[in-house]
């Protein structure tokens, strides 16, 4: 919903003002970037799962597109700046890409020469050509640009390759240039997959010691669920369509090893919070493909994760395990009722943690699972892997610590990881 309020009405307002509605229903987004006189102008996905520019008439709502949506690529925000242009940010195939527009046509002049990355922070108005951003990549820690569009000079923009609307899953790999691909590589196959929430390029020093110190393989797979390509992706990945993440990531993984990055024995897997349900369920799902599983604060429990703190918000998502359809289709993947030791094969090295302060995915989901996952492996004695479960004091989900102590946490974490990944897959630290 979106409604406005006349300036030139303040000062005859008593008791309470009564703000106009634009937009009075809740199907779809709507987020304010300009106005004039006699419009508005409205970044919303109406119609448009990849968001699209329009304006209303003030005077007597009609609509018209300003950028029409664009098929093949995510339009994430929209700033207007320096007078009389718009700048606009893109997810363009599991990256961001920044073009300057005409405010007033919507017409697209050129794009800003950024490398391959992901764009934070986007600090402009309309009363200066200065324009701030913040970029990373998986390389290049986190940096401030100052672009003067004044000066900047235009460039070609390429066109768009067509994207194929099939389930061709893009993954990252990153890997130092001398690294041979003879399948023996340590490797760490992250993911996430949930809520809409694209996986983009970013700055890890930890990934980059792994590649540096243990001569690794870092591979980010951008699978369904996530914004990579906006609205139908995420739908591909949610509610009863949640098994495609599943198969997506263990795809990835697949490939990682058919193409000589690695071996399942040198395969290690990470997700955090809804990534550590998808770990998880991918290890029990395919134990033989993986030589460790690392879940960080993991949504595991998935027929009672609504009933504490903010779970009952995830049901949008995941889906309603009170309704018996909902529940079906949950119930198949759930990590903490679907645990089966393989008759002769080994279950997969596993380190789990949590946090005893986590409000959002509280530590029962962890502590749960340790106990059943203990219990069945006490009825497979030939299981040698070693199932480690590990739970911080005073600490949360992650958010909202201050600088010293999350820098802390990530010192700890990491070393654990590392210390963990280096017995279980059988690898050397080199200087």
């Amino acid at each position: 919903m979106l409604y406005y309020q006349e300036m030139s009405d303040l000062a005859n307002i008593t008791g309470k003002a009564s703000p106009r509605p634009l937009f009075d229903r809740m199907d779809a987004e709507y987020t304010y970037v300009d106005h004039d006189d006699e419009s508005m102008l409205i970044l919303t996905n109406q119609d448009a799962p990849m968001f699209k520019l329009i304006r209303i008439s003030l005077s007597n709502g009609s609509v018209w597109d300003i950028v029409p949506e664009n098929k093949q690529a995510v339009l994430e925000s929209a700033l207007s700046v320096a007078g009389n242009r718009l700048l606009l940010k893109y997810i363009e195939d599991v990256k961001h890409r920044i073009y300057i527009h005409e405010l007033g046509t919507g017409y697209r002049l050129y794009s800003l020469p950024l490398k391959d990355g992901s764009v934070a922070e986007i600090v402009g108005n309309k009363a200066s050509t200065e324009v701030f951003l913040s970029f990373e990549s998986f390389t290049v820690p986190v940096i401030i640009y100052r672009i003067d569009l004044a000066a900047t000079v235009n460039t070609d923009i390429p066109p768009l390759e067509e994207w194929r609307r099939t389930a061709v899953v893009p993954m990252y790999i990153m890997s130092l240039k001398d690294t041979p691909r003879n399948g023996s590589s340590p490797t760490i196959l992250d993911g996430y997959g949930g809520y809409g929430i694209p996986s983009l390029p970013s700055f890890s020093a930890s990934d980059l010691m792994f590649v540096r110190h243990f001569k690794g393989v870092i591979a980010l797979a951008n699978i369904r669920g996530g914004g990579e390509y906006g609205e139908v992706w995420h739908r591909g990945g949610m509610r009863e369509n949640k098994q495609n993440v599943f198969d997506d990531f263990i795809g990835a993984a697949e490939f990682l090893i058919s193409n000589n990055y690695t071996n399942n024995r040198k395969l290690a897997i990470y997700g955090a919070s809804n990534g550590g349900l998808l770990v998880a369920t991918c290890a029990q799902q395919r134990p033989d493909l993986f030589g460790a599983v690392i879940g960080i604060v993991g949504v595991l429990d998935m027929l009672r994760f609504h009933k504490f703190t903010v779970g009952a918000t995830w049901i949008s998502e995941y889906g309603n395990p009170d309704d018996p359809k909902d529940f079906e289709f949950i119930h198949k993947y759930s990590p903490l009722h679907n645990i089966r030791f393989p008759k002769s094969g080994q279950w997969p090295s596993t380190l789990m943690m949590t946090a005893d302060h986590d409000d959002r995915v509280v530590p029962s989901h962890t502590l749960k699972y340790a106990a059943t996952l203990y219990e069945k492996a006490k009825m497979h004695p030939h299981q040698t892997n070693p199932l480690l479960f590990f739970v911080e004091e005073n600490a949360g989900h992650g958010e909202g610590k201050p600088t010293w102590k999350a820098v802390r946490h990530q010192i700890s974490e990491v070393a654990k990881v590392f210390i963990f990944l280096q017995r279980v897959l059988n690898i050397q630290w080199w200087d």
